[in-house]
């Protein structure tokens, strides 16, 4: 049965959203930092002073004019600046020309006052009052500093250089077209990243969402009756969803197997009804034609009956094993005894012209498990071998144990069992080819017998004996 393909559904997009939106907030944050680390970047190169060689220059040049001219040549000096940014601050914080100074400005240059730096960035002049006055150069800004010295350029700047010329005028940040400083570049990689987690999303969410759209219309076939597997050739690799994938074939196996064999169940309970519901029908039929024969005709249907209700208990004895495997309770069976009681019965059954019963037990045996079920499963393999073991055989029972394990063999010198049917012969109404015609079995003893050894944690199996016969050998667990 072939389902339609399905549209890509809500998981898809929760799958293809939730990746996304981690990817644009992962790309958000680090173009944030990013950000926030240029943007502090360029207001430290804002608010700082000069440390390089001009700001060593232009301090002499100061000390020189307030060595000469005093105060006012300085004033005049700074006043003619318009390359870089003189500040003169007396004790008090009042600047020369009464500017205001940054205060981050002013801390560095205390800061910087007794650094053993070569160009000596803060200078400390001396007024011709006795006053101490602190002198120090601005540091131009990258793009605005630039911008402000091309406003005012100096007389002495040559034709190819930028304003303020080579040294003190430097801009190294990246020219856009409508004006310095303005970057339309920056966008390009936040985007690009965004696109890229578009793209690495679909491909996550189409890579989480398809196996798990292939289980759905999975399990629309089974619930259609298509139990066919559908990931056994999955070549996709090994991680958890195909092996839930896996997982599925194995259930919709298990669940094939279990329908085919409720099906050839019902056939085989059909079947095995058929035929002593047929007996009864044509005893009945006899005793109206020939009242004279009615006693034959009721002791026929009384047998039918028998026949009819033995199958009928062991068919729910069957079920109730195959529906709950589990022991009802568990208590210590003395197998020795246990094994001795059913010989005894057989052997009455089985009257004088029937095979020997033979008991071999070497050592007191106890096992835990539940009684009626045990005597049961025993039970039928012996009846099965007295059956089958031919008239005036002999039949073994062995009982032995060792630490761990008892077991008990059931030995006969009849027939045997093709090879070809030894798999099958614990299977419910399994018949050999050698029991076929009776009619007195209908296949469900050995079967009942497997059921109640698996549920003791055992194992039993059938072989051929060499010299004719077949041995049915049981291993129960023993406690602790």
């Amino acid at each position: 049965m072939s389902t339609r393909a399905r549209p890509a559904g809500r998981l898809f997009w929760k799958f293809f959203l939730s990746i996304l939106l981690a990817q644009v907030a992962a790309a958000v944050g680090i173009g944030s930092y990013f950000w926030l680390r240029e943007q502090a970047r360029l207001s430290h190169s804002v608010a700082s002073i000069e440390t390089g060689p001009p700001a060593g220059f232009l301090l002499d040049a100061s000390a020189v004019a307030l060595k000469y001219g005093g105060m006012p040549a300085l004033r005049e000096m700074i006043t003619q600046m318009t390359r870089h940014t003189v500040y003169v601050v007396d004790p008090g914080g009042r600047e020369l020309l009464g500017r205001a100074v940054p205060p981050a400005v002013l801390a560095q240059a205390r800061r910087e006052l007794g650094a053993d730096r070569p160009f000596r960035p803060v200078r400390e002049l001396t007024a011709p009052g006795g006053a101490r006055l602190l002198a120090f150069v601005q540091r131009p800004p990258r793009a605005g500093g630039a911008a402000r010295i091309a406003a005012h350029p100096g007389p002495s700047s040559p034709p190819g250089d930028p304003p303020g010329g080579p040294d003190f005028a430097r801009d190294d940040g990246p020219r856009g077209p409508f004006g310095p400083g303005l970057q339309l570049s920056k966008p390009i990689p936040l985007l690009a990243s965004v696109i890229v987690s578009l793209l690495f999303a679909l491909l996550l969410a189409w890579y989480f969402s398809r196996p798990i759209r292939a289980l759905r219309n999975a399990f629309e076939a089974a619930a259609a009756g298509d139990l066919a597997p559908r990931f056994a050739d999955s070549k996709s690799g090994g991680d958890e969803l195909n092996d839930l994938g896996r997982d599925f074939d194995r259930m919709s196996g298990r669940l094939r197997a279990l329908m085919d064999g409720q099906r050839r169940l019902l056939h085989d309970v059909s079947h095995e009804l058929r035929s002593p519901l047929a007996r009864l029908q044509a005893a009945i039929g006899l005793a109206h034609q020939q009242p004279d024969k009615i006693a034959t005709s009721l002791e026929r249907i009384e047998r039918e009956s028998v026949r009819m209700d033995k199958l009928v208990g062991e068919l729910l004895t069957l079920s109730r094993l195959e529906a709950n495997p589990e022991l009802p309770k568990r208590e210590p069976v003395d197998l020795p005894e246990l094994v001795d009681a059913i010989a005894s019965d057989v052997r009455f059954e089985a009257g004088p012209d029937g095979p020997a019963i033979e008991v071999e037990i070497t050592g007191e045996v106890q096992v835990h498990g539940a009684p009626d079920l045990l005597w049961s499963a025993i039970e039928n393999v012996v009846r099965n071998a007295v059956k089958h073991g031919g008239a005036g055989g002999v039949v073994t029972i062995a009982l032995r144990a060792d630490a761990r394990c008892a077991y008990i063999d059931v030995l006969d010198r009849g027939p045997g069992i093709a090879p070809a049917d030894l798999p099958t012969i614990f299977q419910p109404f399994s018949r050999s080819e050698t029991a076929a015609t009776n009619v007195d079995g209908h296949g469900l003893g050995l079967a009942i017998a497997a059921r109640v050894v698996h549920a003791h944690g055992g194992t039993i199996r059938a072989m051929n004996r060499e010299g004719g016969g077949l041995r049915v050998a049981i291993v129960l667990p023993l406690p602790g």
